[in-house]
């Protein structure tokens, strides 16, 4: 059932006791220049589910993540992760999290001077400090098949496609076996075929990592075939959540908005 947050209660905020939360995010306010971006942020990601969050631009979606990594500081509220106050991490338990974490950016964020290969083994060597070459090759291997890129393996960022690029860096991103992903407007800048076989790749990786994802997106062929649950956000706020379907017969017109 579709829930708003005038008055009544939001089913995110209200976890079923058998639900394991990843994240846990509870009067969460963030600032700049004294513009209050997010006023009153509530949001739970529940264990294998894949969280749509929709909204226009300059509401505050990629804050709200960029404080689950502790990428900026909370102004007020708490958001925990794994059940822990990302606020009361110190430097080396912060960098442990975000091992646990993926991100995926908008533009992929890859090193554009060295090759797939060399993109996928640098968090391997770098960040887990990974020294057997027959691990790394397989790792590496085993991601790239996963998004069905094995045969660009030794081609540079420049050579692919903007949809392959998008592939490559969530290969990236799972080559590090993260619990949590995070995707920033994973579809913007692809053309609607590619932008579905994206799509399909997030829902596709769900099943085979059993991540639990935030998904931002202004793409509604996006939103559907990803979410198994969609919140809504405006003016700091989230205003509804459900499921795609529900929201799509709300009764308000803000929300409605979206699927016309």
């Amino acid at each position: 059932m579709e829930t708003t947050t005038n008055g009544t209660k939001n089913s995110a905020t209200v976890p079923l006791k058998t639900e394991e939360l990843v994240v846990e995010i509870r009067g969460l306010k963030k600032a700049f220049s004294g513009y209050e971006v997010l006023k009153n942020i509530n949001l739970d990601l529940k264990r294998g589910e894949n969280l749509v969050v929709l909204g226009k631009s300059g509401q505050g979606k990629s804050v709200t993540i960029k404080c689950i990594v502790g990428l900026l500081k909370k102004d007020d509220g708490s958001v925990k992760v794994f059940n822990e106050e990302v606020a009361d991490l110190n430097d080396e338990q912060l960098k442990q999290l975000r091992t646990k974490i993926g991100f995926l950016f908008q533009n992929s964020a890859l090193y554009d001077s060295m090759t797939v290969r060399e993109n996928l083994e640098f968090p391997l060597t770098r960040v887990l400090k990974l020294q057997e070459q027959t691990e790394i090759t397989s790792r590496v291997e085993e991601v790239l098949e996963g998004v069905g890129l094995l045969d660009a393996i030794d081609k540079m960022p420049s050579d692919l496609s903007g949809g392959m690029r998008k592939r490559i860096g969530l290969a990236r991103t799972l080559i590090m076996k993260p619990e949590i992903m995070l995707y920033d407007e994973p579809t913007t800048g692809l053309d609607p075929i590619t932008s579905r076989e994206i799509s399909e790749l997030i829902l596709e990786m769900q099943k085979k990592y059993k991540t639990s994802s935030i998904i931002i997106t202004h793409d509604m062929p996006c939103a559907k075939i990803t979410s198994d649950r969609v919140m809504v956000m405006n003016n700091g706020e989230y205003v509804a959540e459900g499921t795609y379907e529900e929201l799509e017969r709300s009764d308000n017109e803000l929300v409605r908005s979206f699927f016309n």
